[in-house]
């Protein structure tokens, strides 16, 4: 087991804690709204490779994500503290003229394993045991036909990132084997992440009966020591009542808004849309700190490659302020001697209010 003498950074979990607070607190500022522009979202991401049958590689994350009702400028919402206000009217991208504006919180943890968890002794050859807990602020910029996200993201990696707690609890309450090799796990370093991430809506159709597609490319780059990479992509969706939003992301550095009400009049069975959607990525990568191992010490680390691709289809279903999706995501290797790519599930549920 890890002992708390490895945790040099453990403080930094009641600023985690404090953070879960503000996400008890936001809301009361706009509750009496009810105009579409005035819906807040929560979202909750769960993502995990149980859907394929593994436990391995990047094997799990959650994110809990806020983001504010539209807002004109940015010192439109209040809860911004004054000091930022400056630094974001400077921020690239998410400034643009004539164009809405939105504030986003987000809390998350990842975990990720080597192939064999049952083992003390981890193969040089294997990706490291590493955890991941983070917090961090993102801007949005949109209008109806593109989407600027920048987000900052500040955390820890390591011992003190609780992944084994989180993992190995689990798995003591699904009768599942321990990971044993939590002791080799990189050591604990602040992290550090900016990323910007642009969709656009390319092309869209719609008909009288309420069935529509579009097709939403996205391109975005990611700096810090925790990852620094270009990444590219899209996502075609086909369906009844399309969100007006910009897609449902997996949990990425610059991932967008996801607003669940669907679009036309209420009908008998209430303001109901299901939509299909299938989609791919790939990324340049210059550095991925679970791979590479820790920046300034010596760590277990694997040779990483460069370019790593994905693909991914699913299934969205929206009723009145409610978001349910289900994403089947597809990875190629991401290092050397890894035996073959990885698939993961990932859920999102997001509530407007």
């Amino acid at each position: 087991m890890t002992t708390p003498a490895k945790r040099p950074f453990g403080f930094l979990l009641p600023l985690f804690l404090a953070g879960l607070i503000v996400f008890a607190v936001i809301g009361p500022v706009y509750a009496s709204s009810n105009s579409s522009q005035d819906w807040q979202t929560v979202s909750f991401f769960f993502e995990n490779d149980l859907f394929a049958d593994t436990d391995k590689y990047y094997t799990n994350a959650v994110q809990l994500t806020w983001v504010s009702p539209d807002l004109e400028r940015y010192r439109d919402d209040v809860r911004l503290p004054q000091w930022t206000l400056p630094i974001i009217r400077c921020a690239p991208f998410v400034n643009v003229p004539d164009s809405t504006h939105n504030v986003g919180l987000l809390l998350g943890q990842h975990i990720y394993t080597p192939s064999d968890i049952r083992t003390t002794i981890v193969d040089p050859d294997e990706r490291p045991y590493a955890g991941f807990l983070y917090s961090g602020l993102a801007l949005h910029s949109k209008t109806t036909s593109q989407l600027d996200t920048l987000e900052a993201v500040v955390g820890i990696v390591g011992p003190s990132a609780l992944g084994e707690e989180a993992q190995n609890t689990v798995h003591r309450l699904r009768g599942l084997h321990l990971a044993r090799g939590w002791d080799s796990q990189l050591h604990d370093e602040p992290a550090l992440r900016l990323a910007w991430q642009r969709k656009h809506r390319l092309w869209q159709w719609t008909n009288p009966n309420g069935f529509g597609a579009d097709c939403l490319p996205h391109i975005g780059a990611t700096l810090g020591n925790v990852k620094t990479a270009l990444n590219a992509g899209g996502e075609f969706r086909l369906g009844y009542r399309l969100p007006q939003d910009f897609g449902t992301d997996t949990i990425r550095p610059g991932a967008g808004i996801s607003a669940p009400l669907p679009t036309g009049p209420a009908t008998r069975w209430g303001r109901l849309g299901v939509h299909l959607f299938a989609g791919v990525n790939a990324q340049v990568i210059a550095r991925n700190i679970f791979l590479d191992g820790n920046t300034w010490r010596h760590s277990r680390h694997v040779d990483k490659r460069f370019i790593v691709g994905e693909i991914s289809a699913g299934v969205a279903v929206t009723f009145e302020q409610l978001k349910i999706t289900y994403r089947h995501v597809f990875r190629t290797q991401e290092f050397e001697h890894q035996d073959r790519g990885h698939a993961i599930g990932s859920m999102a549920v997001t509530w407007a209010f």
